[in-house]
């Protein structure tokens, strides 16, 4: 490096980065991403705030939660505005399907206007995030492919992909032949409805994501990426758990991996912290970032 290059260099600030090494670089090219509802009550108490410490942890991907005609009560340009501010982006947005909550901002209720205001903020993907117990019927499992894909429809015609999260309820059995995971896969169309694989709740259902990649290449463009506990099959910090992370990356190519988002549904400490402890973890293994 030249003298004059060195100086300016160091002027700006950013000389460290010749001492971080690839590992650094290779974390820029694939920002962390977390799921919102990790923090919800730091959300509730103040949105910006609370965004503004993920930013400060490395996190720049977002998703989203709880959209009802507004962004955690903010309009799209107000909430265009505080993502511009605090240089976050939303990749993907959770809504629930609307049977028993009918409130706006779910499958079944208007769901076009969701779609148009998902796209102004430029979010590449919408999900159906859970089925309330009351939900859980034969009945609703049996009109879920028709409902998916004519959502699925509406949100491509907007550049959007739609896609479906699991807990663990959707692996126990739904015929002799057949789990509810599978039938929607199964019945539905491989270009409209993809998958959001939840690495925890596959895992606490004793099920391997392997099998799901090879079965069903490429519909998993979207994983929630949290760790579980050994006895108590709590949540854990990514890599203070039980999940082999390694061996499921290791899959990414098969499964259609584009985006995966830390979540931790609760902790034992404060949450920023649990958060902090599962990026450090990640950061130091680079099989996260191939």
């Amino acid at each position: 490096m030249l003298r004059k290059d060195f100086i300016q260099l160091s002027s700006l600030g950013i000389l460290g980065l010749y001492s971080c090494g690839i590992s650094h670089l290779k974390i820029n090219k694939n920002p962390l991403a977390i799921q919102l509802y990790t923090i919800r009550d730091a959300i509730s108490d103040d949105l910006e705030k609370a965004l503004e410490k993920l930013a400060a942890l490395g996190f720049r991907d977002l998703e989203i939660y709880g959209y009802n005609g507004t962004f955690f009560g903010k309009s799209r340009t107000e909430f265009q505005s505080i993502l511009k501010n605090t240089g976050l982006k939303v990749i993907s947005s959770h809504h629930t399907i609307g049977i028993i909550h009918q409130e706006k901002g779910t499958l079944l209720n208007n769901w076009e206007k969701s779609v148009e205001d998902l796209n102004f903020i430029g979010s590449k993907y919408m999900v159906c995030s859970y089925l309330f117990d009351e939900e859980r019927t034969i009945e609703n499992y049996k009109k879920l492919p028709e409902l998916f894909e004519k959502c699925g429809e509406t949100t491509q015609k907007a550049g959007i992909q739609f896609a479906y999260h699991n807990h663990d309820f959707e692996f126990e059995k739904f015929n002799e032949n057949q789990n509810v995971y599978d039938f929607i896969l199964s019945q539905t169309s491989p270009d409209l409805v993809k998958m959001e694989l939840d690495l925890y709740w596959i895992s606490k259902a004793g099920l391997d994501p392997l099998l799901y990649f090879e079965k069903y290449p490429n519909r998993f463009p979207l994983w929630h990426v949290k760790d579980m506990k050994k006895d108590t099959k709590d949540f854990a910090e990514i890599g203070n758990g039980v999940i082999d992370f390694k061996r499921i990356f290791e899959a990414r190519e098969k499964a259609g991996l584009q985006h995966w988002f830390v979540e931790q549904d609760s902790s034992d400490k404060d949450i920023f912290e649990s958060i902090r402890m599962s990026r450090d973890n990640i950061q130091n293994h680079s099989f996260f970032f191939k």
